[in-house]
């Protein structure tokens, strides 16, 4: 039996669950290094994710508690299984991503999932919470998760009343918990034009007993077009971009993934759009930063994105631990996940 054993929390999408030990496993070996001999384990009719690792210190525990399937944690003794106490990783209560229900909305799990193993591919020292920017932000689901694992979220959104749902969501669920914290939409004008709307949110408490890593967490959304994000922002660049990129279906009678791609035109795949936003993504990376992208392998082949990210200097993550994201989201969405580094300069 290995020396310690994840619980695994159920999954609401039938379908994820079914994948989610997979995915978990390649997560781990991913973001948490201190581990090895990751195995899926069933000890008395019951499923975990076995690994043997070093005694474990206070910055691994909180590691392996802001993974996204996990449970609970125990340690293999003999026969019987000790619980081991992980720590508050979470700023916030989960709630705060799992209350939402769209069409189209990710799963929040695996938003936690491509969050961690894009933050554990950056290549420059953190002196705080990490900056993450998701420019196809939808209602906020990378952005809220992004506070809960106690870093700034950012995003742009094209869908005014996207950002407006967010916006009141999150506003209650502030105030409900009683958090301190302001928020606030505003209108941006350039050059004396009306070009959008902004939200911006500022969290300054957590959760009762849990600290924030900094005086207060930010949370920004511009209304607008993802190519034009680096306009939007300015000069202001990001530690990672985490984005879940256009599946080219329709969701119900709501067309979620309808993107415009070359010339203003139709495109429903991502390669149209990604073809034009990577540039301008990519330029609002620092150095030694990571972009992770989920996306629908049945509209853009590895291979072809791959290549997109070289093209704009970034260079993604290779290994087999790389290659087992691959799952069935429904008949029509197999979704995969790419994670690239950009040069350290």
């Amino acid at each position: 039996m290995p020396h310690h054993l994840m619980l695994l929390a159920p999954s609401a999408n039938r379908v994820y669950a079914g994948e989610s030990s997979t995915l978990a496993a390649h997560e781990l070996q991913i973001s948490a290094p201190f581990v090895r001999g990751i195995e899926a384990t069933t000890v008395a009719g019951v499923d975990y994710l076995g690994f043997e690792s070093d005694p474990l210190e206070a910055d691994q525990l909180a590691t392996l508690a802001r993974q996204s399937a996990v449970l609970a944690l125990f340690r293999a003794e003999g026969e019987l299984l000790a619980p081991i106490q992980l720590p508050d990783a979470l700023l916030l209560d989960d709630d705060l991503v799992t209350i939402p229900k769209y069409p189209g909305k990710t799963n929040e799990q695996f938003t936690r999932l491509l969050a961690n193993v894009t933050l554990a591919s950056i290549r420059r020292p953190a002196n705080g919470p990490r900056s993450i920017l998701d420019p196809l932000c939808g209602r906020g689901t990378t952005l809220t998760t992004a506070w809960m694992l106690g870093h700034h979220g950012y995003g742009v959104e094209g869908d005014e009343k996207a950002v407006e749902q967010m916006s009141a969501y999150l506003k209650t669920w502030l105030r409900r918990k009683r958090l301190k914290h302001t928020a606030e939409m505003t209108p941006v004008r350039r050059e004396g034009k009306s070009i959008g709307r902004r939200f911006d949110a500022r969290l300054r408490s957590a959760r009762p007993g849990v600290e924030l890593p900094a005086e207060q967490l930010e949370l920004t959304v511009f209304t607008g077009d993802t190519r034009q994000s680096q306009y939007l922002y300015g000069k202001k660049t990001f530690d990672a971009i985490v984005t879940d990129a256009p599946y080219g279906v329709v969701h119900g009678a709501h067309q979620t993934s309808d993107v415009r791609g070359h010339a203003g035109k139709r495109d429903r795949s991502p390669a149209g759009l990604l073809g034009e936003a990577l540039p301008v993504w990519a330029s609002q990376l620092k150095p030694g930063g990571a972009l992770g992208i989920s996306w629908n392998t049945h509209g853009l082949a590895r291979e072809d994105l791959a290549y997109l990210m070289r093209r704009n200097g970034l260079e993604p993550q290779e290994g087999p631990q790389w290659l087992g994201f691959g799952h069935r989201v429904d008949s029509s969405i197999n979704r995969d996940l790419m994670v690239a580094v950009k040069e350290d300069q």
